[in-house]
């Protein structure tokens, strides 16, 4: 029963949230009454909430709940979109957002790796050296070095190193998500957006991606947009619960699992009666 729960004392906190509460930093992301239409169709409606640094903040719910739409619109995607429109404000470091001219400075700072992979017709070193050339690198150790850290960072170098000259095509599907990884990461972004990353990955290497998520959010911050709220629960420090394009919630993940949400829809949700 509702009221039975609301009677019962809160779980204690795990000692590891204490920890991870005092290496998250400040709201690096303000939402502030943002809306998304396409058309005359509302995607998402008045969402109010923060992300801080060092955080892995994640957004939960249904199917067209709104939340790619959310990860398009702090990537200014709507710019390829001529249906979309974004009102509203997104802060990013104290930026409006809407504000940025340079969409390719913006992107180098936000990163984006879709739920399939998406590996380009390059070498394994060239996916990952891309952006940094685009950049104007070209120093080859410097590339070199920023290949290796990338694949590393994305824990795939061990298995790439003695092949970097071969297609990324030909890679696995874990291994091409890890690569999409390595690439989004070659732009040291400030924060990366990952949009349902396992749709197309086996479990195993699902969870090698989890623990690298785990080492990133002590140098960025991450969004991660799941359809598997125990991914969520996992991983997110916090987390948000949209339904029918609109934010209903946003919590500390454990106690959001623990019984704690304030909205029935939450723990409806987050208990698995709908979704």
């Amino acid at each position: 029963m509702v009221g039975e729960t609301e009677l019962q004392p809160a779980p204690p906190t795990p000692p590891h949230a204490e920890q991870r509460r005092a290496e998250i930093g400040a709201p690096i992301l303000t939402v502030e009454d943002l809306t998304i239409r396409y058309g005359n169709k509302v995607a998402l409606a008045n969402a109010s909430f923060e992300v801080r640094k060092h955080e892995i903040f994640g957004i939960v719910g249904p199917a067209n709940s709104g939340k790619t739409s959310f990860l398009r619109a702090l990537n200014r995607m709507d710019e390829f979109v001529h249906t979309m429109r974004v009102d509203g404000r997104v802060s990013f470091a104290g930026r409006d957002l809407s504000t940025v001219r340079n969409l390719y400075a913006l992107r180098r700072m936000i990163g984006v790796v879709f739920p399939l992979p998406v590996g380009l017709p390059l070498s394994i070193y060239d996916n990952v050296a891309l952006a940094p050339r685009l950049a104007g690198v070209r120093n080859r150790s410097d590339l070199d070095e920023t290949v290796e850290r990338c694949l590393t960072r994305a824990a795939l170098w061990d298995e790439v190193k003695d092949r970097l000259q071969s297609l990324g095509s030909l890679l696995s599907g874990g291994q091409q998500q890890r690569l999409t990884i390595a690439r989004a990461l070659s732009q040291d972004p400030q924060l990366l957006l990952l949009d349902e990353f396992s749709i197309a990955v086996d479990p195993v290497t699902t969870m090698r991606i989890e623990e690298v998520l785990k080492e990133l959010r002590h140098e960025l911050t991450i969004v991660l947009v799941t359809n598997l709220v125990q991914q969520a629960r996992r991983l997110a420090d916090r987390t948000a619960f949209f339904l029918n394009g609109t934010c209903v919630e946003v919590g500390e993940t454990e106690r959001l699992f623990a019984g704690g949400a304030k909205d029935q829809r939450t723990a409806d949700y987050l208990e698995g009666r709908f979704g």
